[in-house]
């Protein structure tokens, strides 16, 4: 992923999942086992950035 997609990917994870835990304290808390690891993804998706550099492939001869 670019620098782009991977913020807009990131910031939407993150924003559902917040949106997640919010109706989690209105209606019932089972719902904290999806908002609370979708929040997790999104701060990893967002803050990783060892994906965009491309290693050399080492040949054996």
């Amino acid at each position: 992923m670019n620098l782009i997609s991977r913020t807009i990917t990131g910031i939407a994870s993150i924003i559902l999942g917040i949106v997640i835990v919010y109706f989690s304290f209105e209606s019932s808390f089972w719902l904290l086992l999806y908002g609370i690891p979708i929040i997790i993804i999104g701060v990893f998706i967002l803050f990783n950035k060892k994906e965009d550099k491309i290693e050399k492939i080492r040949r054996k001869k």
